[in-house]
């Protein structure tokens, strides 16, 4: 097939991944090659691509093409992830539209439901992963609610409980009242426009009230103390008395404990230890009641009295009434603090005490260790910093869930004798210690992050060996995979979770790079969100742009440690690169219709010397940044070497030597394998057209670098500088685009041998001299050398008097200008963007008498 006229992404793109994918180009343990692994993030089943999937699996797939031409055994593992909460909320709200309940239906059909629709649906974000061109190996794809992952989950449960680091306890958890209960890196918090209330509570012997200042006055009916500073002067003779809660009037003591912020309102707290975690530690400290005030709902329970079975925030309005109304509200302020939302519905999180199973903070410890010695390496570093700070506040991690939709917990009760049991049987056939079959399973799924924190291992055999997907040796081999790539936002949802599982299950940390990279935001610098109408679509930008711009712009803009500015205008920039690309292809079809590869022909010419040494130069570049994972580095070298060393001068001389195009024709194949990475399509669709051959330039070697020919590069740079001091100079005479007859150079370091012929072609001039000596004419100084174009056989006049009359012009528009700026009235009252404006005008105007200037002292 042909190169068209004019370059067409989805013309370029059409067919070509089926190809691969077909060819089995993708497919890890093909024999040979040192392992190389790396780990899919695996996206929600529910979700399809946003702009942070198209960053982060393009920076994944740069890497994977470039390891697997390099000769490593590649093994890029997908999959997908149950998520748990998102997926039961997307499921109810399909039911609810039919008019049925989950409850209705009861557990079993309704699980049967998610599938239908996981099987229906969940394939969307795979589908346009494909269009963005990822290359994982997808015969391995994985989902974290299969067979065989499912078994090591169990496994993992249980080897925790029987070790005794999952725990069963009332604990305060993060409650929502939709999602149940929620993790702490499950909770967002964001500052909130509410209001600070401040009511009095009577002391209990009618000698006056204390003011209490709270921001959730509908949890007081569960206050059991308020609580001043002990050092308080304004409260000295209050602790030990009592206090009558408004509305209900329960007796609550008043307590002292330093843990009061004396500033905060009134400097008086109420203590509501069941709906606080502050509270919660307090109430431990003085023995206090806890009591709890609505259920798992947040309806408010017997405890509140009139408002007994209203939601709690809903009953909030009502409650203040109330209070105003009987005198106890003393005033109430505007407050901005921060409110902890849940991370899948947004709604507001309550603490809460629960029952819950816990996974012990002490599963820690060895992974803190060991990525302290080392073992694992953070790109950039500075998030080994925040990894560090997370861990030594980490807490125990709240592993049960209110959900149908997950890995059931393998914990079973019997009926008969109270015994509690974890299991990996799905069904057991009765109690262990009584045999009574009088056993039920607990109801509550496991967080979704708890089989996922397993997937490094999990997917390499850890926990179910003989799943038919897996291996054989494939832990063992692959494990410590060799990079993680992720974004920084769940560093402690999953990196720091996967570290901890792998390293307690297998002494082993889970990889040994972790790439951690940043947020894609508007070209403003404005985080995208529907709201703001600033998302931009990548499978909208590859129907425009092709996939091949879209991720070659991510790389181009994803430096180590800064949020990615996208907009359209630098799509259209590296859509302007590609279609670059595919010119010199069409120009290099024109001059011959294939070309051999280097290696199979030898680079003789001056000019392919010279740019088969630039090329070296740009393989070791772009080879040194990979290995550092610093992708805009490589894809700037690659800008660099192909649109202006390549297309603007290495096509460019060729047109002065025609022998050499056969070589630059190999050189660019070179270049284009070095851009497969980044651009498989376009490389991959112009190796086949210039080389003729059957082969996939995905696969072919990834260039090494060779000796450079620093004395080629020396005497091409030289005649660059040259051919453009040239251009200059003759442009000082209006002879810009006429050829010339004459021209010299004057070099300032003598003994370079310049490819004079080149200079003549590509300046326009008949005839180049070397000189050492000051020549009379136009002339341009460079860094190295100064090039003269002589005037004696031209008629210069009309140009003198054109510029002698646009120099007389612009002086008189220079002169009113600075006169304006000399007015001291007009500088200190004209408006601001009015004197900017002027300013820059004058600028201008020096800028363009310079210039002038410099022409007419070329030319008289």
């Amino acid at each position: 097939m042909s190169l068209g006229s004019n370059y067409d992404p989805k013309e370029i793109e059409s067919g070509l991944y089926e190809k691969w994918e077909k060819e089995g180009l993708f497919e890890s343990n093909k024999g040979g090659g040192t392992p190389f692994t790396i780990m899919m993030p695996p996206p929600n089943v529910t979700g399809s691509l946003h702009i942070g999937h198209a960053l982060n699996h393009t920076l994944q797939d740069i890497i994977v093409r470039y390891k697997r031409m390099d000769g490593y055994d590649v093994l890029w593992q997908p999959g997908l992830d149950h998520a748990g909460i998102a997926t039961q909320n997307v499921v109810e709200k399909r039911l609810l539209a039919e008019g049925i309940a989950k409850e209705e239906i009861g557990r079993e059909e309704f699980i049967r439901r998610v599938w239908e629709w996981k099987e229906q649906s969940g394939g969307t974000i795979v589908s346009q992963l494909r269009r963005l061109g990822t290359s994982p190996d997808w015969r391995r794809e994985r989902f974290t609610m299969d067979a065989g992952l499912k078994e090591a989950v169990k496994k993992a449960f249980v080897k925790l409980y029987e070790d005794g680091l999952i725990v069963q306890d009332n604990y305060m958890v993060n409650w929502c009242t939709h999602d149940g209960a929620l993790s702490d890196v499950e909770v967002e918090h964001s500052q909130t426009e509410g209001a600070l209330y401040h009511i009095r509570y009577p002391l209990s012997d009618g000698s006056g009230a204390i003011i209490v200042a709270t921001t959730r006055p509908e949890t007081y009916f569960g206050d059991t103390a308020v609580m001043i500073h002990p050092d308080d002067p304004r409260y000295k003779d209050l602790a030990g008395k009592s206090v009558i809660l408004p509305l209900i009037n329960r007796e609550i003591k008043i307590i002292a404990d330093d843990h009061v912020d004396i500033n905060f309102g009134s400097g008086a707290v109420k203590v509501t230890p069941a709906h606080d975690p502050n509270d919660y530690e307090v109430g431990k400290r003085h023995g206090l009641q806890f009591l709890t005030i609505f259920d798992e709902q947040g309806i408010l329970n017997e405890r509140c009295g009139d408002f007994e079975g209203l939601e709690r925030l809903e009953a909030r309005p009502k409650i203040v009434e109330a209070l105003q109304a009987g005198g106890f509200i003393e005033k109430i302020e505007k407050h901005i603090h921060q409110v902890g939302r849940c991370y899948r519905c947004q709604n507001v999180v309550e603490p809460y005490i629960s029952r819950q199973w816990f996974v012990k903070k002490e599963i820690a410890a060895e992974a803190i260790r060991r990525v302290d010695q080392g073992e694992t390496k953070f790109f950039p570093p500075q998030w080994k910093n925040n990894f560090d700070s997370w861990m030594k506040e980490l807490r125990d991690w709240c592993v049960s869930r209110q959900l149908w939709w997950g890995h059931r917990i393998p914990v079973f009760y019997c009926v008969e004798c109270n015994n509690r049991w974890a299991t990996i049987e799905d069904e057991p056939s009765g109690c262990p210690h009584c045999e009574s079959r009088s056993i039920f399973q607990d109801p509550d799924v496991l967080d979704t992050w708890f089989s996922s924190a397993l997937w490094a291992i999990s997917t390499l055999g850890w926990g179910n060996e003989n799943d038919p997907n897996v291996q054989e040796g494939d832990l063992a081999r692959r494990s410590p995979n060799d990079l993680l790539i992720t974004g920084f936002d769940i560093l402690f949802f999953w990196v720091a979770r996967m570290l901890m599982t792998s390293v307690y299950f297998t002494g082993k940390t889970p990889f040994k790079h972790v790439y951690l990279h940043a947020l894609v935001r508007d070209e403003r610098g404005q985080k995208m969100s529907k709201t703001k109408g600033n998302v931009i679509d990548p499978i909208e930008v590859i129907e425009l742009h092709g996939a091949d711009t879209l991720r070659f712009t991510l790389a181009a803009l994803c430096a180590q440690g800064r949020d990615i500015r996208l907009s359209h205008k630098i799509l259209e920039t590296y859509k302007h690169f590609a279609n670059k690309i595919y010119n010199a292809a069409k120009y290099l079809l024109l001059k011959n219709p294939s070309y051999a590869e280097i290696g199979e022909i030898a680079i003789e010419t001056e000019l392919g010397r010279y740019m088969f040494s630039r090329l070296n130069a740009a393989i070791e570049e772009v080879r040194g940044d990979l290995d550092a994972y610093r992708f805009n580095d490589a894809a700037i070298a690659l800008y660099r070497f192909i649109w202006t060393e390549f297309c603007d001068w290495g096509v460019e001389l060729s047109k002065a030597d025609e022998k050499s195009v056969l070589e630059i024709g190999a050189i660019f194949i070179e270049a284009l394998k070095l851009l497969s990475p980044f651009m498989p399509f376009l490389s991959d669709r112009l190796y086949s057209e210039l080389t003729h051959k059957k082969t996939s330039a995905t696969i072919a070697p990834f260039p090494k670098a060779v000796d450079r020919d620093l004395d080629a590069e020396e005497r091409f740079n030289i005649a660059i500088e040259a051919i453009v001091s040239i251009r200059r100079a003759k442009a000082l005479i209006d002879q810009a685009n006429k050829p010339i007859e004459k021209a010299f150079i004057r070099p300032y370091k003598s003994g370079a041998k310049l490819p004079l012929h080149f200079i003549e072609k590509l300046s326009r001039v008949e005839r180049i001299e070397i000189t050492s000596e000051k020549q009379k004419g136009a002339s341009d100084i460079s860094d190295n050398l100064e090039t003269i174009v002589p005037t004696d056989n031209l008629d210069l006049s009309s140009l003198i008097v054109r510029l002698e009359a646009q120099k007389a012009k612009i002086l008189k528009e220079s002169e009113k200008l600075q006169g304006m700026l000399n007015n001291a009235n007009f500088v200190a009252n004209a408006p601001k963007e009015a004197l900017d404006k002027t300013k820059t005008a004058q600028e201008e105007a020096t800028k363009k008498l310079t210039e002038i200037e410099e022409k007419l002292k070329a030319l008289i």
